[in-house]
């Protein structure tokens, strides 16, 4: 059953005793006074609904704690020794100076309640209210979109390792598969004299690539032959951690490799393949976790969050976490749905927002515009096909008589799948070292939305779009540097769990932020000061 706080206070309350010496303005002392307001008990009444059995920690309790472990980067052991021993935080969550704090394995068991429950981020939307109800974002006409990764919270895994720890795994986690495994899989204890039942790497001279390659010959196959021993069908029917298992085996056995040299895969000869695949797994611990590629140089593994951030005031109104690659997971795609199921923007009010390259796409560009929303995005830079020469602005685009003219002044139609062939007209035109190199000539594919970017690049080079966008975009890096000082790295594994801490983190920037404000309460109204 829920449980709920004593509003009488014990003799040794730190916040009656000693509660003057938090500092005002303080998130310890705001929720030493409103906690019960901002996480009332009927906030988590659906976590709990049976009256029976032993009460809960209240729910103002866990979740203040929550608040407190996200803002300073604290693991649950951590979080359950400063309320214990931290005055401030006992002041915060409404303990006496000798209650001792629960155990550590009850913020996981909140977590994961949340986390099934319809509203897994009530925390962040408890805090988010308070936003609207102050009017601290009301009436602001500016969203700033952005994303950074996040380091994950495990060790990037070669191919080798790969296979032998999921082996390991297919092993524990699926019925019979322990005692098919020996049986089958004997092509590595044979090679190395190492078998499946042994971690890490087996040694082999690991500088000479026929070496490795006859490794991965010998993994790959034993794969696939307890794969083929397995009922994949039945496996896969019951779902369940044994076919999680059982699907990452076959994925990491394919995703890392390609047939050897001289072989048409049927000979069961393979090599680590002389590429990376698009949304390579790169551990099994952590399957969720991706290579993320900012920027050239700089090359992290883990996850993406997503913010949209009001510029003025720094309050982050919605944010997620995901993958960082794929195409349902770049920062134009969730940024778009994000932005336009921001519940704190007013239905009709107009808008204006920002972002950087990033985001400038075809489809987003689109989305703003079926909003009547005006996009200050940094435009993606124009690639001539040929160095100097013609970009594709360059070219005149009718979208009503549905035409492309080149810089000659040759028209072409443009075909359904959005091309524009000039071919032989290229043959003998003058500008044609200019334009391209392709023996057949130019063919222009268009996107679907390429009137509303030409628009939006012609856009970006009035001065007040400039200056609008270098004044206030870059105001976003300050929301991004709050929420990754000190907590670069995430805690957990998987989307699923980082996004909950995401929240949960962010939920306490945006309360410190609400502070900094001003934030108060008046009358049974919160308000900025």
């Amino acid at each position: 059953m829920q449980g709920e706080s004593d509003r009488q206070r014990e003799l040794l309350d730190v916040e009656a005793v000693a509660g003057h010496l938090l500092p005002v303005g303080s998130v310890f002392a705001f929720l030493a006074e409103h906690r019960h307001r901002l996480f009332p008990a009927e906030l988590f009444a659906d976590l709990f609904p049976s009256g029976r059995g032993r009460p809960s920690i209240p729910g103002e309790v866990i979740a203040s704690v929550m608040v407190l472990q996200t803002l300073h980067g604290y693991s649950d052991r951590e979080a359950v020794d400063a309320l214990t021993f931290d005055l401030r935080w006992k002041a915060a969550c409404g303990y006496a100076i000798d209650a001792e704090g629960f155990h550590a394995s009850t913020l996981t068991y909140w977590r994961r309640r949340l986390a099934i429950s319809e509203r897994p981020q009530r925390i962040f939307e408890a805090v988010r209210d308070v936003v609207t109800a102050t009017g601290a974002v009301a009436g602001k006409q500016r969203r700033a979109l952005d994303s950074t990764v996040l380091d994950d919270a495990v060790a990037r895994q070669d191919t080798v390792t790969q296979l032998i720890a999921q082996v390991r795994r297919v092993g524990r986690e699926v019925p019979g598969a322990a005692e098919l495994i020996p049986i089958h899989c004997t092509r590595l204890a044979a090679l190395t004299g190492q078998g499946y039942d042994q971690p890490g790497k087996p040694r082999i001279a690991w500088d000479d690539q026929a070496a490795r390659d006859v490794l991965v010959t010998a993994l790959v196959n034993d794969v696939l032959a307890v794969l083929a021993a397995l009922d994949l069908e039945q496996i896969t029917k019951d779902g369940g951690k044994p076919a999680e298992a059982i699907a990452l085996l076959a994925l990491v056995a394919g995703q890392d490799v390609e047939p050897a040299e001289g072989s048409d895969g049927t000979d069961g000869r393979w090599r680590i393949a002389r590429k990376t695949v698009l949304d390579r797994v790169i551990s099994t611990v952590d399957p969720d976790a991706r290579h993320a590629h900012k920027t050239r140089e700089r090359r992290q593994d883990g996850f993406k969050a997503h913010l949209v951030v009001e510029p003025d005031t720094g309050l982050t109104t919605v944010v997620r976490l995901t993958k960082t690659n794929g195409p349902d997971n770049s920062d134009a795609t969730v940024g778009a749905d994000l932005v336009t199921t921001d519940p704190t923007i007013a239905k009709g009010e107009s808008l204006e927002v920002l972002a950087d390259s990033a985001y400038a796409t075809g489809d987003m560009l689109h989305t703003l515009d079926q909003k009547k929303w005006t996009p200050l995005l940094k435009p993606w830079p124009l690639k001539p096909a040929v160095e100097g020469g013609f970009t594709i602005d360059d070219f005149t685009h009718d979208g009503q008589a549905g035409t492309l003219t080149c810089p000659r002044g040759v028209t072409r139609w443009i075909t359904k799948s959005r091309k524009a062939v000039f071919g032989t007209a290229c043959r003998d035109c003058p500008l044609r070292s200019r334009c391209t190199t392709a023996k057949k000539g130019r063919t222009i594919g268009l996107h679907p939305h390429d009137l509303l970017q030409r628009e939006h690049r012609q856009r970006a080079t009035d001065p007040v779009f400039q200056h609008s966008y270098r004044t206030q975009r870059p105001m976003v890096e300050r929301s991004i540097a709050w929420l990754v000082r000190g907590n670069r790295r995430v805690p957990y594994r998987g989307v699923a769990k980082n996004n909950q801490w995401l929240h949960h983190r962010v939920a306490a920037l945006n309360l410190r932020r609400l502070l900094a404000l001003g934030l108060t309460i008046d009358n049974g109204t919160w308000v900025l000061a």
